[in-house]
């Protein structure tokens, strides 16, 4: 049975045909007349969109309109049993944003996100990308691979090969693990709420999902593989920058928004003290203050 905090949610979208295979997609307007650019939003590994779901009606408060997408693999979107990647991911953030009609963009980013924001990013320094970003706000992600903290969760997944595994059959409760995981990145992880918890796993279990993490996860290779590509771009991409970062982070730890900061000084750099690795979930009040400030 669909909690209703999913219902409502999957009632709020639509999904979209990509490549042969559905993306769920969510096209919110503005509340009155549009102030500036769309907000386009990546979400990150291993949830989905459903995390903003507290940060969109601020932002469509303040006059803008807010475009989000689970992934394939992702959320409700279709769950194929395929080699994942972030340059497939950055395909699909094409195809919705051209789907959606989307010419100009204020780029929203977070954990996976903003890896696959920086792809989009590359794309538009090489002329390669139809849509314009012109703003963009980065929050906890993995963008330097060497400050980064894997847990043991995702380290197992790594150490996994890249196919379907079915925890389950092999005696672990994926439900549990799911949830312990996610709420372990929190600042404080006996404060997730439990129903809340419940409603990301049902997304990331729709189609399966949950038997692809092993898969999805590949992303972390290809970061290592290619990170001064996706990097690079995050640093170099001219338009304005603006980094708000949960300090108590413990995977994408806070020294790594300081060293952005320090190769971007113009990019102002905004500390949650007391948050971790999901800002928008953890305290979606203080997340959308700092969101409607590097807005206006």
């Amino acid at each position: 049975m669909v909690s209703k905090a999913v219902a409502d949610w999957e009632a709020r979208g639509r999904r979209i045909a990509v490549d042969g295979l559905e993306v769920f997609v969510l096209d919110a307007p503005a509340l009155g007349p549009e102030t500036g650019d769309p907000l386009l939003v990546l979400h990150g590994f291993p949830t989905c969109s459903f995390d903003w779901r507290s940060v969109i009606e601020p932002a469509r408060a303040s006059g803008r309109r807010v475009v989000l997408f689970d992934f394939l693999g992702f959320g409700l979107s279709d769950k194929p049993d395929v080699r994942y990647s972030i340059r497939g991911y950055a395909d699909t953030t094409e195809a919705v944003a051209k789907a959606v009609g989307l010419e100009h963009a204020v780029l929203v980013t977070h954990d996976l996100g903003d890896s696959v924001g920086g792809e989009v990013l590359a794309r538009s320094l090489e002329g390669s990308l139809e849509f314009d970003v012109t703003n963009r706000i980065i929050t906890n992600g993995s963008i330097y691979m060497d400050l980064v903290q894997l847990t043991a969760g995702q380290q197992m997944l790594l150490a996994a090969p890249d196919e379907r595994i079915d925890l389950a059959a092999i005696g672990i409760d994926p439900a549990v693990g799911f949830k312990s995981g996610v709420a372990g990145t929190f600042a404080n992880p006996a404060e997730a709420d439990d129903g809340d918890m419940t409603a990301h796993w049902e997304l990331a279990s729709y189609q399966d999902g949950h038997q692809l993490l092993a898969r999805t996860i590949r992303y972390i290779e290809d970061r290592q593989a290619e990170e001064r590509r996706f990097s690079g771009a995050i640093e170099q991409h001219p338009s304005p920058l603006h980094i708000i970062w949960g300090a108590l982070d413990p995977v994408a730890v806070y020294p790594m928004a300081q060293r952005l900061h320090g190769i971007r000084p113009d990019s102002p750099l905004v500390t949650l003290e007391t948050i971790g690795h999901y800002p928008m979930i953890e305290d979606p009040d203080a997340f959308s203050a700092a969101m409607l400030t590097a807005l206006a």
